[in-house]
């Protein structure tokens, strides 16, 4: 789905670093929040965060709830600015997400996948999946949910909803479309054509909760998403908001639901597209010769 930006620089662990800004280097440097590495210049570039946390160790708790914080301000920013133009109704979250923040999620091929899980193939391949996209989630779910009891209005409505919890949606709703990519390389149906074509497609399965048939695609699917798939996109997004909203509470209650709820969904969705998957009589191929993309800047080798 993501290709590499001309820009994008190497950490030092040789990972490619979304957005291409460098990291400060340590020598006279001043100390930095965890999470305020990445240069902003006139605003922050949304993708490169959302990126930047889809990278990072869900056990670097601090650093992880830094970016999500700069996350939150400028989507705020964003949404203040968007007033005018049906944010409250969620048409902007959802255009921002399918036109920032999707086309730059980091996504593994198979054989990269292979390669980092480490004698794992088949369905203990697609298990291994599933638990890290869990794990991430549930820390998001655990930061967003930690807030302080606010007060809120039913249905969601993105203006009214605290910021924290707006980029606590993209980042979990990344991390699920990430999830669902993966899983069809892994039962070695990915979706083959443009980076916007298999954007496209990623985004319809992940608002429909389905696996994509692959007899259907590339052909059947767009470059651009059409009314009725940003309709979906909105809807789900808006649910999955509204979902997070549940779990503000006073001190840590939150934080709990959060990250419980959290566990659960990512659990479901990939239980349901796993099954949709096999329903078509695809099986996850432990030959390590099938499948994957594997031409030079097709696909980022970053992301867990």
């Amino acid at each position: 789905m993501s290709e590499d930006a001309a820009g994008d620089r190497e950490d030092h662990g040789g990972r490619r670093r979304p957005g291409g800004a460098d990291p400060p280097s340590g020598g006279g440097a001043e100390a930095v929040e965890p999470g305020g590495e990445i240069a902003v210049v006139g605003g922050e570039d949304i993708g490169a965060l959302v990126g930047a946390i889809l990278d990072e160790d869900p056990a670097d708790s601090r650093r992880r709830a830094g970016l999500l914080r700069r996350l939150a301000a400028e989507l705020a920013a964003r949404a203040r600015s968007a007033r005018s133009t049906g944010a409250a109704r969620g048409r902007w979250l959802a255009d921002v997400f399918a036109n920032e923040i999707a086309p730059r999620i980091p996504v593994r091929d198979r054989a990269t996948l292979l390669a980092h899980y480490r004698g794992l193939e088949g369905e203990e391949l697609a298990d291994a999946l599933v638990r890290s996209a869990t794990r991430a989630t549930t820390a998001v779910g655990a930061a967003g949910g930690a807030l302080a009891a606010v007060q809120f209005t039913a249905p969601p409505l993105l203006l009214t909803a605290p910021a924290q919890l707006v980029a606590e949606t993209v980042v979990v709703a990344s991390v699920e479309v990430k999830l669902i990519a993966e899983l069809h390389e892994v039962y070695g149906a990915p979706v083959s054509g443009s980076t916007l074509q298999r954007t496209t497609g990623y985004l319809g399965a992940w608002a429909r909760k389905r696996g994509i048939d692959p007899v259907n695609a590339p052909e059947a699917l767009p470059a651009t998403l059409g009314a009725a798939a940003r309709t979906a996109l909105q809807r789900r997004l808006m649910r999955l908001l509204g979902r997070h909203m549940t779990t503000l509470g006073p001190y840590l209650t939150g934080a709990v639901a959060g990250g419980t709820l959290n566990r659960a969904a990512t659990r479901g969705l990939a239980a349901s597209v796993r099954a949709d998957l096999r329903a078509r009589g695809l099986s996850a191929p432990t030959d390590a010769g099938l499948g994957g993309r594997a031409a030079a800047g097709e696909l980022p080798d970053g992301g867990r």
